[in-house]
Formats: structure tokens, sequence, C-alpha cells
């Protein structure tokens, strides 16, 4: 009997569980229906995969899409639509917007905004502030929430969460993982002479020191063993960090980007100057090489872009005027691809970190494997095309990227969404199918 699917991908080479298949992928409903040589099955759509490598959908569970309150810098369609065009097939997007995401209405707002305008399924983290520390434990279970996120450093409106005895009382609110922003506002404030008056952007990691980071995540280390709740530490960029978390993989799950990864002071802020601006910095050499170590000995469980976007008109203000931040959901495929073809990761690893990780330590349900009854999104690849990453194929509204010039070798040729194909070969394609993930732990 032939059978019938929405989409068969035909022949190409598919990182599952079990390892590198040579296989088709029959999809119906959206969700992976059968895994295997398809033979004449009947499709709707067909894709053709030979010479290419088939991944479980990206998620990259760290992006900022500036929507509401400052969408002439991003919003949720180009955000999304970046997404897609860089191999994306989920984003779980922060809180920090205007106004903030700190209760139900705004989360909901938010999914409204994004039905109908999101090319990727999407989800997104409600802000800890002191205002709503004991409705927490009920936002954390709205659909279209992934979690709680905590900026103990400087962030925008009401979302600094500063003080020990409130990190203690968010801890204590819920059960689901939290997002932490970790560096010490005080330490911050006490060293911004080092920032102030006609200082250059290579300040940037002065000012925010590596003790600026150390010292955030002891305070909030010491909290998880006394709480014993799960978090998860976001863009962590020095290696004495990352030495304390490998103490704590029981409770405290970790990121990095592929900015920190890729990027190093000084070389970054001479050559991009505010363009390399970002929280935590870019730092040296010494310290990016700490966290390949990392990545290596598997402290390292996710990575995240934190794409950021400011207009190039923003970013020239004179520092430290100048808004930290840099966009990144478009890069994160190809910049991490690249590193697999210079032998720094497997392409097991990325699949690991890219797809698997955000799914495990958000719980995402039906997310991150290729695998039957899993949502139908691939991110396919070809890992021995070279490309330049140029300004002009950025899809986001700020219409730069910090890797302008790079050549990379593995770029992301096709994007399917729910077995939707929403990019092929460098332009979106379709209708927004973007819809809200859902987590095995909420009502959502």
């Amino acid at each position: 009997m032939t059978e019938h699917f929405d989409l068969v991908i035909r022949g190409g080479t598919c990182l599952t569980p079990s390892g590198r298949v040579e296989a088709d992928i029959g999809v119906r409903g959206g969700r992976v229906a059968a895994i295997g040589q398809l033979g004449d099955a009947n499709a709707a759509e067909t894709l053709d995969a030979k010479g290419l490598h088939v991944l479980p959908g990206v998620i990259d569970s760290q992006v900022h899409f500036r929507e509401p309150g400052n969408e002439h810098k991003e919003d949720l369609e180009s955000g999304t639509r970046a997404a897609v065009l860089g191999g994306v097939t989920a984003v779980f997007e922060m809180p920090n917007t205007s106004p903030s995401t700190t209760t139900g209405a705004a989360l909901e707002d938010k999914i409204d905004r994004a039905t109908g305008r999101a090319w990727c399924d999407f989800a997104f983290f409600v802000g800890a502030a002191a205002e709503n520390v004991n409705r927490l434990a009920g936002l954390e279970q709205l659909p279209g929430c992934c979690g709680i996120k905590i900026f103990m450093g400087s962030s925008t409106g009401n979302l600094l969460v500063r003080e020990k005895g409130l990190l203690r009382e968010v801890l204590q609110r819920g059960r689901r993982r939290i997002a932490i922003h970790a560096e010490d506002e005080d330490r911050l404030e006490e060293r911004f002479e080092y920032a102030r008056d006609g200082r250059k952007p290579y300040c940037h990691p002065i000012w925010r020191d590596e003790q600026t980071a150390i010292l955030a995540t002891e305070k909030i280390l010491s909290l998880v063993r006394e709480t014993r709740r799960r978090i998860h530490l976001l863009h962590v960029t020095t290696g004495q960090e990352m030495a304390l978390l490998a103490e704590h993989k029981n409770l405290v799950t970790v990121e990095a980007t592929p900015q920190h990864l890729t990027l190093a002071a000084p070389d970054a802020y001479n050559r991009l100057g505010t363009l390399a601006q970002m929280n935590p910095p870019i730092r040296d050499e010494k310290h990016r090489d700490a966290l390949w170590r990392a990545l290596a000995d598997g402290i390292v469980d996710v990575i995240g872009s934190d794409h950021a976007p400011h207009t190039l008109e923003e970013k020239g203000k004179p520092y430290p005027e100048s808004p930290s931040g840099m966009p990144g959901v478009q890069t994160l495929v190809p910049i991490m691809l690249d590193h697999v073809s210079q032998g720094r990761l497997t392409l097991e690893r990325f699949v690991d970190l890219t797809s698997a990780g955000p799914a495990r330590v958000y719980n995402a349900a039906r997310k991150g494997r290729i695998a039957a009854g899993y949502d139908g999104d691939f991110t396919i690849v070809d890992l021995k095309a070279k490309k330049t990453i140029e300004n002009s194929m950025m899809a986001s509204k700020c219409g730069w990227t910090p890797f302008e010039g790079m050549t990379v070798t593995g770029w992301p040729v096709a994007t399917v969404v729910r077995g939707n194909i929403v990019m092929r070969d460098g332009a979106v394609q379709g209708t927004q199918i973007g819809g809200a993930v859902r987590f095995h732990d909420t009502g959502g």
C-alpha cells in the first residue's frame, strides 16, 4: 500500500538520535511520520536533500526582537524572517521590550502579535521583577511561556533584580528553569568611571570586567544551592565561571554564544568599535579558549545567539552612550558550522547544542530531534558550501552583522517548520505559519 505524506525529504544524511542515517523523512500533519527508504511514497511536496545534511530544527533560545516598543530596529516578522533565513525553526524571545513582559496580558499580547506574522515557532520569557514575584509561579505556566528571566545586571524598565533577598524570592516561586543574566550591578556602578568621559569601546570589558560576572555567578550559585532551583546561565564569558559551573551541573545548565566563541578583544574592538559592544563583553583570547574547553568538556549545554539588534545610527553614538547588543539569529548556524568545518566541534555536538539542548533545558514538547511523533522541524545544510557573510544578506531591520566579510564553510539551504518549507536557497517562501511552542511542564 502506497503511503501518503504532506512532505517527503529525500536522500539526505539525517542526524537522528541513533546517529547519521542516509534516509528519507516523511511528514504528515506537521509531525515526523516515517524515517527510512520511502520508495514510491506519495507526497504533496518533495524536497531533494541528496548531498545535504538534515538536522533537527535549530532552536535559538535567546533572542530580543524589540516588539513592542522598538519596532524601528526589529519586530516579530523581521526577526523571525532572519531566523528562518539562518536555518532557525524556533525562537525564545526575551522580556525586555516596552512594556516589559512581566504580566499575563503582556505575554498574551506578544503571542497575538506573533500569530500570523512569525515565520518560525516562538515562545516568550516572562521577566522577573519586584512587582510580579508573587505571581511568577502562575505566569510560568501560561501557554507560550518558555520560562522566567532574571537580569542581575542593568536592563530596561523594571527588570533589574539585584538584591539577594529578592533573588531568593524569585527562585522560591515556581519550578521551571530560570534563565539568568549574571553581572553584578553594584560592581558595574562602582566601575563606571572606566566607561565615562570619552572612553573608547575597548574599555567595555575593563568596565564590565571578569569579576563583575564572577561575583554575580557566585551569588546566584549560593542561592541555587540553598533553594535547589534549576537555572540556566546565559552567555557565560569567563573561564573562572565555567570552572564554578562545572561543580553545579546537577542544578545549572550553561549557554555560550557564537560571538564569544568567535570574536576576541582587542581585535574585535579595533575592527568593529561599538559594533562589538555587548553585555557581557567580548573578552580576550584567554577567555575565548576557556569557553571552547568548557564546550569540549560538556559544561556548555546550549548555543544561543543573544540576537540584540540596534540601528547603525544608535550604535554610532559615542561610547558609552552607544547601546550594547548585536544581531545574531541569522548567523548562528553558519558561524557554528564553520567551527564544525574547522574541527572545533562535531556536527553531532552542534546538533546537541542547538536542537536537543534547548529542548532539554526548557522541556519543549516534540522539539529538538528527528524522531517519529516529533514536529517536522528541519535545518537542512550544505556542509561544503563556502559563502561570505555580508550586511546586505541580513533580514534584521538593523541591517548589519559583526561577521561582515567573514567567509565560512557550511550554510543553511532550507528551513522546514512543522512540515512547511519556509526557506529555500536563501529566500523565504509560503506563509507565516509560526505558532507557540508547547512545553511538557506547563499548561501550554
